[in-house]
């Protein structure tokens, strides 16, 4: 169980499939900020996927025992907080529509999605915080993620902590709350289409010139770094947590 430090907000790290297995960085990045805003870091072994792939997919059955399982693992602390807009929308808004006919686990769920959180937002709506001495020195554009966006109201969150990055200059980037092609199994079942629209994506972001590009969902994130890579593009890609973190080193994604 989690036990109170000093009465620092209990904050469940919801780390997200693509994070564990494609770029720890990000949990890392996570782990340390939200312990330089003041709370303390659980991680619980015991999770997995959120569902999403399964809910949207219409695999309901299993889409509802991972739900489950989620929410055993997260709610006893103060807060669920996750590097991902489309991970936190699926469990602060979609969670309910699993359980319509189990009265315990549908208020278990909704207790879970009021107090679950995209890390920006955390930092900035709960937390109060801001980077301190954290420096990214170049130009970036920023994506914003169609879950995050849409479902959570990100937009705003991000940017205003960016703007206290020591060196780090945000270049307007036109077609920001576009969707960038991926939408989990949408670019598999729908590869084409999914292609065209990642094509319009890495075309406006060579257009800013900026030498980054910053967003908060991996999945974005792994698919425009594909495009930028294929179109020959010189530009870094990096969870905009390893910004605010000082982790944005290296080649990026």
């Amino acid at each position: 169980m989690a036990e109170p430090s000093n009465s620092r907000p209990q904050v469940g790290l919801f780390v997200t499939c693509l994070v564990d297995a494609m770029r720890p960085n990000i949990g890392f990045a996570a782990v340390k900020t939200l312990k330089d805003a003041g709370a303390d870091v659980h991680v619980p072994a015991a999770q997995t996927c959120c569902g999403q792939p399964a809910f949207n997919s219409g695999a309901t059955d299993e889409a509802r025992a991972i739900a489950k399982q989620v929410i055993a693992a997260f709610e006893e602390f103060d807060y669920l907080v996750a590097p991902s807009g489309s991970c936190a929308g699926s469990i602060k808004t979609h969670y309910g529509a699993l359980f319509q006919n189990e009265a315990d686990w549908l208020a278990r769920s909704e207790a879970l999605a009021a107090k679950s959180y995209e890390i920006t937002d955390f930092l900035v709506s709960v937390m109060n915080w801001r980077p301190a001495g954290i420096s990214l020195n170049g130009t970036a554009a920023y994506h914003d993620s169609c879950s995050g966006l849409r479902e959570l109201g990100v937009k705003a969150q991000p940017r205003a902590l960016l703007k206290d990055v020591s060196g780090l200059e945000l270049k307007p980037l036109k077609g920001d709350e576009a969707c960038c092609g991926f939408g989990g199994t949408f670019c598999v079942k729908f590869p084409e289409i999914s292609g065209a629209i990642v094509q319009e994506k890495s075309t406006r972001i060579q257009e800013t010139g900026a030498d980054m590009l910053l967003a908060g969902d991996l999945g974005c994130l792994m698919n425009v770094a594909g495009k930028l890579s294929r179109d020959g593009a010189p530009i870094r890609c990096f969870h905009v947590i390893e910004a605010l973190a000082g982790m944005a080193d290296g080649e990026g994604i």
